[in-house]
């Protein structure tokens, strides 16, 4: 299975999403920072299973109807930054979706993620994290479960992984950085937690118009 993770930097990448879908032939699409009411229902095959609604910038998922089917979804608030207190721009950081593989009979939870900004502390996104995890785990006990997204998170991920080893997941970088806006905060800021899953890789793909590079990862049910 196939899932590119974009976030789109105020949906400016959003003209780039048919080309990638066409290039990669990914089964799942997780965006951030997209406008919503801007999003196509479709592109090329992924069908829109939902998106945030209560968010300045969103966030949304497509999914291959022709593979799954959609039994259910979860949209969640987490705990709010200083500034998103101030700024409000995003409350819902989470959507998740129960999918049902045609073919195998299996069910699975996948979900994009946008952790708070970088003025908030590494604790408040370990806490954001965790409660994300936790969470999505109610859309069906014990199945295997994939989040992807922004996380916001450039140094200090050895912390951050034992934070969710400890929590029973695992993380995985891709195999370059994955923002490039400004030197100093290079970083991987976009990767994936995981359980159930044998995660092949993660490749960051070519630089678009965001200051976020996409990834592809690749991930085996196990």
């Amino acid at each position: 299975m196939k899932v590119i993770s974009y976030n789109l930097q105020k949906h400016r990448a959003a003209g780039e999403l048919a080309a990638l879908v066409g290039e990669h032939d990914p089964d799942i699409l997780c965006l951030q920072e997209c406008r919503v009411a801007d999003l196509p229902t479709t592109i090329g095959g992924l069908a829109l299973a939902d998106a945030t609604q209560g968010n300045r910038l969103g966030i949304a998922l497509f999914y291959r109807e022709s593979t799954f089917r959609l039994q259910g979804i979860r949209v969640l608030g987490l705990k709010k930054s200083l500034h998103d207190r101030i700024a409000k721009p995003a409350h819902e950081r989470v959507l998740g979706a129960r999918l049902h593989d045609i073919d195998s009979g299996r069910d699975f939870i996948v979900a994009s993620f946008h952790a708070a900004p970088l003025t908030a502390l590494n604790s408040l996104r370990r806490h954001q994290i965790r409660a994300a995890l936790t969470e999505l785990a109610t859309l069906g006990d014990g199945l295997p479960q994939l989040m992807v997204g922004d996380y916001n998170y450039p140094v200090f991920k050895e912390n951050l992984g034992q934070a969710v080893r400890d929590h029973g997941y695992a993380l995985t970088l891709s195999d370059d950085h994955t923002y490039t806006r400004y030197r100093v905060f290079r970083g991987h800021y976009d990767f994936a937690t995981s359980t159930g899953f044998d995660i092949d890789r993660i490749t960051t793909l070519p630089q678009g118009s965001s200051d976020h590079r996409p990834i592809l990862v690749t991930v085996t049910p196990n």
